[in-house]
């Protein structure tokens, strides 16, 4: 695969491939992936949200507008399965590097185009980021009440990538019957909406608008929902089947108040008595009687304290690398096999390309022994 994404959508879509056996190659301009210069550092001054997203990946600087690095990229197109890039619509023409140039040279190549508002909209040269697409598709209106709310991870970036990842496996497969390539093209406000597939069939049913407090999962009920504890902690409480909302009203000992499961919402008043049965209780109460039963509460943990948890060190979710550095894994076992570390990713920094470097790069640990050239770069057979 070849990698033109810069930021989070792209590179975290060919993360998750790589996991997968994918073989990336990252082409960065000559400056580098602008994802270099957000986010904290580590102790050596590497970029750290930078290196977590391109772990595994051989990096690769190129100008594509300089002719013989737009030479030698066409030439490792004529060896590529897929092509991944996060440009807005019109700058792969301006390169000389769009679709009908790519699929002239190889007709089997699926090119995956992630952009803000897709190809096709008028909106389509428009400046956007997450928050943004979560403010003009309806999220941060829904889960902010009066002060709406963006997230972190960042939810169309992050869905964007999956479903990237998702179409680019589908569209190997179907390659793989026609033998032809296809275009991709992924617009991150528009992944946002299969998301809200039910409160869109909600509102298609009712014509009604769901804000905040107005239904369970954004805090219109008593059975899921977030109560402080006594130290002013706090709880989370996801009781959604009656069965479970029936042991936990059991355990608190208030029996009567079983049958209000089916309060109209908001259910304000049912809220407010949930509220004084937790702020009676410090969480170590809490997890005493309620966590091994079966009414779903849940302490609320810090990113730390959910590092050191049973479920992360069962599950192997979060290890260390052979230099050291905490990653977040892909969540599957396979055949009873945790999932795999990533090497660090590695670069070639070369002003002649596909020769010997002559140059480095102060933000990255760079193996100049294994310099990229498109004979010696090319996928696994999947």
């Amino acid at each position: 695969m070849l990698d033109l994404s810069q930021y989070i959508p792209g590179p975290m879509a060919t993360l998750f491939l790589a996991d997968m056996g994918a073989e990336i190659l990252k082409i960065e301009p000559p400056q580098g992936d602008e994802m270099r210069q957000l986010g904290p550092r580590d102790s050596s001054g590497r970029p750290i949200y930078y290196r977590a997203l391109n772990a595994g990946k051989k990096v690769l600087r190129m100008n594509l507008k300089e002719s013989n690095d737009h030479s030698a990229f066409l030439e490792l197109v004529r060896d590529t399965d897929i092509m991944v890039e996060g440009f807005r619509p019109g700058v792969l023409e301006r390169l000389g590097i769009d679709w009908p140039v790519l699929h002239e040279i190889n007709p089997r190549l699926i090119l995956c185009s992630i952009s803000g508002y897709g190809a096709n909209s008028t909106q389509r040269h428009r400046a956007g980021h997450d928050a943004n697409y979560l403010a003009e598709m309806g999220v941060a209106h829904r889960n902010g009440g009066t002060v709406p709310q963006s997230y972190d991870p960042p939810l169309a970036d992050s869905a964007g990538s999956l479903f990237a990842a998702m179409l680019l496996l589908g569209a190997v497969y179907g390659r793989n019957q026609t033998g032809v390539g296809c275009v991709l093209d992924l617009a991150l406000a528009d992944a946002v909406m299969p998301l809200q597939m039910m409160q869109v069939a909600d509102f298609g049913a009712t014509g009604t608008v769901q804000g905040r407090g107005s239904y369970y999962l954004n805090g219109g009920a008593a059975y899921y929902n977030t109560y402080a504890t006594g130290e002013g902690r706090h709880v989370v409480l996801g009781a959604v089947e009656p069965k479970f909302w029936a042991n936990f009203c059991t355990e608190a000992g208030r029996p009567d108040l079983i049958e209000r499961h089916s309060d109209a919402m908001p259910q304000n008043g049912l809220i407010a008595e949930v509220t004084e049965i937790f702020a009676t209780m410090i969480v170590e109460e809490v997890e005493r009687r309620f966590t091994s039963l079966d009414c779903c509460v849940s302490v609320v943990s810090d990113l730390g304290q959910s590092l050191k948890s049973k479920q992360v060190a069962e599950r192997q979710l979060v290890r260390v690398n052979t230099e050291g550095e905490l990653q977040s894994l892909l969540p599957v076992w396979v055949d009873g096999v945790p999932p795999a570390l990533r090497s660090p990713l590695r670069e070639s920094h070369s002003t002649c390309v596909f020769g010997t470097p002559t140059t480095t790069d102060p933000d990255m640990g760079i193996d100049h022994s294994n310099s990229l050239n498109s004979k010696s770069f090319k996928m696994r057979n999947t």
